[in-house]
């Protein structure tokens, strides 16, 4: 009769996971910059340890991005089991992308209409933070007595790459195998989803050099815009369909996902833009220099040294046709892709769970853009992690970003029926 009680309980908590979620969304934690993150740690310690968890706020220091204006603050916290057994971890970045237009809510207000709860941040990722600590709650009231531990974690600046949060916590070895034997990441991948993994990622910008000149005589001059128009002809022309033509066998969604991409981010090329206050005209100049950011996605099938050479045969091929051509690659973020084994423990243990909260084989999925799983694999060398979590994929970053409550309940269910599973709790009761 346990997992009943434990699950009636979960429903039980209705108003007070509408309530933690609402509350959290208020503490506006924009990353870029990294506002609040001290205020939403301290709250969140404040109601963990009324819970019996020993709570830690570390703070980044000297992480990218880590500044005195800007300090990046992490919660990590623990609740002890009364016997030795495997810890299995929650973690949830605390940030939220800016956001942006069109919204009819209030961004930062949290409001409840019907089954929903509207806010930035709301399905990515702060229902899912809540959904984890009532599950957690809800278990060590049930069965205060029991094997391993339960930790949680919120962690900053996972919406601009983690190093300030999980990758940071991951080289101090607090995703150390040894001490973590599970990890649950609750993004919003759908409540029905199990998230293996994720694609791989290189981020680079490309500069081609000209020379200087008066616009008025530009055969003195070299220019660099052209030269990159020349490199773009290439990946239009000849990169991309060949990126078009592969295809992955990891479940990746959504289905064109499952491709090779390349995402021309940004290009800048010659004057600086002047500010808005001046209404003149530009300096006649030959631009001497053109910048490109490429995002690009690749496949667990790839690998990143094929992926830069790419680029680089590109600008060797546009070199020979423009001999004048100077050119630089400056490597700015890279990723190599993250796949959890689907027969691994934490998979079926959350597998096993789904099913019988609601009765349906998950799907697994695999991320089209990265997140905090690439540090616990890469650095924490910890294999055994997934991402579970209600909310709908879609609807993150997205004007009027909401999460249904039902979604939270069932998530919260499932991730308590997952803890009692792996912490053994019908050996002790």
């Amino acid at each position: 009769m346990t997992i009943p009680k434990l699950l009636l309980e979960v429903q039980n908590r209705r108003s007070d996971i509408i309530q933690l979620t609402s509350d959290l969304i208020k503490i506006p934690t924009i990353n870029p910059p990294g506002t609040n993150y001290r205020e939403i740690c301290e709250f969140l310690s404040k109601r963990l340890k009324k819970s019996g968890f020993d709570v830690d706020i570390i703070r980044a220091k000297g992480a990218l991005a880590d500044t005195d204006k800007y300090p990046r603050f992490n919660l990590v916290a623990r609740h002890e089991g009364t016997y030795s057994g495997p810890c299995i971890h929650f973690n949830s970045h605390i940030d939220v992308v800016d956001t942006g237009h069109g919204w009819t809510r209030d961004p930062f207000g949290g409001s409840i209409e019907g089954d929903k709860i509207f806010g930035r941040g709301s399905c990515d990722m702060k229902g899912g933070l809540a959904s984890s600590i009532v599950a957690a709650e809800v278990f060590i009231s049930i069965f205060p007595k029991y094997y391993g531990a339960i930790e949680i974690s919120a962690t900053a600046d996972e919406e601009t790459g983690g190093y300030g949060g999980v990758a940071w916590l991951a080289e101090k070895g607090y995703f150390n195998p040894k001490k973590v034997q599970s990890v649950i990441i609750p993004e919003p991948l759908n409540k029905d989803r199990i998230c293996l993994g994720h694609r791989g990622v290189w981020w680079s910008e490309i500069e081609t050099k000209g020379r200087v000149a008066h616009g008025s005589m530009p055969f003195l001059g070299d220019c660099a815009i052209r030269h990159m128009g020349a490199v773009l002809e290439e990946i239009e022309n000849n990169l991309l369909p060949k990126l078009n033509t592969r295809k992955t066998m990891m479940p990746v969604v959504p289905e064109k996902a499952k491709k090779s991409t390349l995402n021309i981010n940004s290009i800048h090329g010659g004057l600086e833009e002047v500010n808005e206050s001046y209404n003149g005209l530009p300096a006649p100049l030959v631009a001497d220099s053109c910048r490109m950011i490429l995002d690009r996605r690749y496949l667990v099938e790839e690998t990143l040294k094929e992926v830069k050479l790419e680029i680089y045969e590109i600008l060797e091929k546009v070199k020979k046709n423009r001999p004048s051509l100077e050119y630089s690659v400056k490597d700015l973020f890279e990723v190599k892709p993250s796949y959890t084994d689907p027969k691994s423990n934490i998979v079926q243990t959350v597998e096993d769970s789904i099913s019988e909260i609601l009765g349906v084989k998950p799907e697994y999925v695999v991320s089209p853009g990265s997140y905090d799983q690439k540090h616990i694999d890469r650095i924490g060398k910890l294999k055994n992690c997934i991402a579970y979590g209600p909310g709908i994929l879609e609807l993150a970053h997205q004007p009027d970003e909401f999460i249904l409550i039902s979604d939270m309940l069932d998530s919260a269910k499932i991730m308590a029926m997952t803890i009692s599973k792996l912490l053994n709790e019908d050996v002790i009761n």
